[in-house]
């Protein structure tokens, strides 16, 4: 009569599983804040590469386009976590 009632197997594995996805999750989310780091590192070496060689006036269209570009980065990486968020559920 009591068929909803796990066995101590049942839980251990189910518990194991919830853990693996959990650390999958939290690498999923690093891995992307890693890449989210390095692409604002070569933004800010960019910005300042250019800086050094420009006139003031090229500077202010260059950093539109860089901003853009992070724009767009950060959108793509938020479209990443939505598809982690969905694998998970």
């Amino acid at each position: 009569m009591n068929r909803h009632k796990k066995n101590p197997q049942q839980n251990l594995g189910t518990t194991e599983i919830e853990i693996a996805r959990l650390a999958y999750i939290g690498a999923s989310i690093a891995t992307l804040g890693d890449g989210l780091s390095a692409v604002a590192a070569g933004l800010a070496l960019n910005a300042l590469e250019k800086s050094n060689n420009q006139d003031p006036q090229n500077q202010n269209s260059d950093k539109s386009k860089d901003v853009d570009n992070l724009q767009k980065q950060i959108d793509q990486i938020i479209i990443e976590l939505k598809q982690v968020k969905k694998m998970m559920q």
